[in-house]
């Protein structure tokens, strides 16, 4: 049965334009099939077998998506969280890797749901995934969150990595006839190419590491396989899987890609990877964002993330020049909680102490965007708006709330007062989530 929702203030659109009266039509697929002003209203619509409900009081906004993930982390919370970035996070020997090898799958699952539904609670309708541990580690996710209503994009990889400066190194010394003729292992082999078909069948896609961890021809083995798969599947149920990658994270990945291969990680990884993501980018040079709109490569930011690994913060407002297109993920959960409103909070104010300057570049309406808008685009999702034809994966706030009223500017007050005691429903494929049980 087809619903509507009226005197209800909402953001509608991919512009987010705010509209004070106004009304949300819903199918029984939970598709919105209009959406407006209240003033056109009551001229389109009949009656006849749907039901209208009153939202007076309530303002009714995109829910979250949160485009960057480790939820399996959540394990470790706030373990040694004062360890460099290599001892926390390197996927060969830092601590998030032992301590994924050393917790039991039922932990894990138990610790994936619960953040699962910690995203749920903080107005996140979707999230966006890197998922090690092969295939076994896609199907742990998936099963962690069966029975729960939260939307998600999983991106998946294989575990095998690649000591780049050895591999240089004894190139280098072959190429002047002074090795041994050691055998170079600068490929992905058999077992790992067997398993990384069986990740692109189980995923939406692949989360790699970084270029650092992986040779050039690594890089193209993965490009080349994952076209393979999108054209050979094209008919099928499967969607196009993308591939999302870290990249210029820190100043110390750099400096290793400069150091050991003349090149930044982005180049490299435009070069011979031709991703659809790119995650971090807290170091890009200039010429590295123009490298990514050129080739229409969307860029995922985690500046709390980066923030509390010491590796600075994104210029966001060289990337918001350039028209980039950016999202907003709140990263490991070891040490951050999945709260994107925090993350917006955070950015919008760290940039705007660095210089006054910045004022005018960073409009809250565009950073809230970025966990609502730019994600849906971004990932392709049909979600992210209030639109025709977009699932109705929305937010139900108390306008009145002790911390929202008085409202002055709707998107300053969503980005720096929204408290999660104001978000009184939350709507995922136009049921409300106090719907299912879980």
């Amino acid at each position: 049965m087809t619903f509507i929702i009226r005197n209800i203030s909402l953001l509608y659109g991919k512009d987010l334009v705010y509209i004070n009266k106004g009304f949300i039509c819903i199918n029984k697929n939970g598709i919105i099939t209009e959406a407006g002003s209240e003033d056109t209203y009551f001229d389109k619509y009949k009656f006849n077998d749907t039901k209208v409900y009153d939202g007076t009081g309530f303002l009714v906004i995109p829910g979250f998506i949160n485009s960057h993930t480790h939820i399996a982390d959540s394990i470790g919370k706030d373990i040694s969280f004062s360890s460099t970035f290599n001892e926390m996070i390197h996927p060969v020997y830092g601590i998030k890797k032992k301590i994924l090898n050393k917790s039991t799958k039922e932990h894990l699952k138990y610790f994936i749901r619960t953040s699962a539904i910690s995203m749920m609670i903080k107005g996140t309708i979707s999230f966006v995934d890197f998922r090690e541990g092969g295939p076994e580690g896609i199907e742990l996710l998936k099963d962690s969150i069966l029975d729960l209503p939260i939307k998600s994009v999983i991106l998946g990889r294989i575990e095998q990595y690649f000591d780049l400066e050895k591999i240089l190194e004894i190139k280098k010394q072959q190429t002047k006839g002074n090795s041994d003729d050691k055998l170079v292992v600068d490929k992905l082999q058999k077992l790992s190419l067997e398993s990384l078909s069986r990740v692109l069948e189980l995923s939406d896609g692949l989360g790699l590491s970084g270029a650092n961890e992986n040779t050039d021809d690594a890089l193209k083995q993965y490009i080349h396989k994952v076209k393979e798969f999108n054209k050979k599947n094209n008919y099928l149920h499967y969607r196009k899987k993308i591939i999302a990658i870290h990249a210029a994270e820190s100043q110390s990945t750099i400096k290793f890609s400069k150091l050991l291969t003349g090149k930044t990680e982005v180049e490299r990884i435009i070069n011979f990877l031709k991703p659809d993501i790119l995650v971090h980018m807290t170091h890009a040079t200039l010429e590295d964002l123009t490298l990514a709109l050129h080739n229409n490569i969307g860029i995922v930011l985690c500046p709390r993330s980066n923030g509390i690994l010491g590796n600075g913060i994104p210029d966001i407002v060289t990337m918001i020049k350039l028209g980039c297109k950016i999202s907003i993920g709140t990263d490991n959960i070891m040490i951050n909680s999945p709260d994107l409103l925090q993350e917006l909070d955070y950015l919008w104010k760290v940039i705007k102490s660095h210089s006054s300057k910045y004022s005018n570049y960073i409009d809250p309406k565009e950073l809230l965007k970025m966990i609502t808008v730019n994600p849906g685009e971004i990932f392709d999702l049909n979600s992210g708006s209030i639109d025709i034809g977009k699932y109705a994966d929305i937010l139900f706030i108390d306008k009145y709330h002790i911390d929202l009223q008085p409202i002055h500017n709707i998107y300053s007050s969503i980005i720096h007062r929204l408290s999660y005691g104001a978000i009184k429903a939350i709507m995922i494929n136009g049921r409300f989530i106090n719907e299912i049980p879980y």
